[in-house]
């Protein structure tokens, strides 16, 4: 049986960071079971594609539709080995979900991996598991992990930071290296 995937998202998550983890975990064997609350399997959630133009901060353009392919009330966390936490708009509101903060809790506390890219790290942030912890995210969210505890590392767009279970990046520019840190975390043998 292959691993299990859990990946959380919501309306106006960033159209790359979850499309192309959902897609390239696949691709690896993973199961991925793209979840969000209040919505079930075969519903979708819409997402934005944040881009990189040279203004002083990102543009913002409507994406693709994104289908679930799980219900989010039906899971149950201890049955997934890993966790994946896009960014976009969708974590500002999320992180206000208890239920979304117990989950990211259980994957911190039973020290499973967790893979969070961008905005992502305000669920980790409000879910209060930074604390004495290194990670990267969207610059501007760097205030954030401060506040909750944590070590901000600033990198390149393009790279990865891991710490023990925890693999963090700046914006989708970094898939590869992100995602290749995950599933080195989750146990994967992979050669770069």
């Amino acid at each position: 049986m292959s691993k299990q995937i859990l990946l959380l998202a919501g309306d106006f998550v960033e159209d790359y960071e979850i499309m192309v983890p959902f897609q390239m975990l696949q691709m690896l064997g993973y199961e991925v079971h793209a979840v969000c609350p209040g919505k079930e399997a075969g519903e979708q959630v819409r997402t934005a594609i944040h881009d990189f133009e040279g203004d002083q901060t990102y543009s913002e353009k409507p994406g693709h539709n994104f289908t679930l392919n799980a219900t989010f009330s039906d899971i149950n966390t201890a049955a997934y080995d890993g966790l994946v936490l896009p960014g976009g708009r969708a974590p500002e509101y999320l992180r206000l979900n208890e239920d979304v903060l117990k989950i990211v809790r259980h994957f911190s506390e039973a020290n499973k991996p967790i893979a969070a890219i961008c905005h992502g790290l305000q669920i980790l942030s409000a879910a209060g598991v930074l604390t004495g912890r290194e990670c990267t995210a969207y610059p501007a969210c760097g205030p954030e992990v401060t506040l909750a505890g944590g070590k901000y590392i600033e990198i390149d767009v393009t790279a990865a930071h891991v710490d023990g279970n925890l693999v963090t990046a700046p914006a989708w520019p970094a898939h590869p290296a992100w995602i290749a840190a995950f599933v080195k975390v989750l146990g994967a043998k992979i050669e770069i």
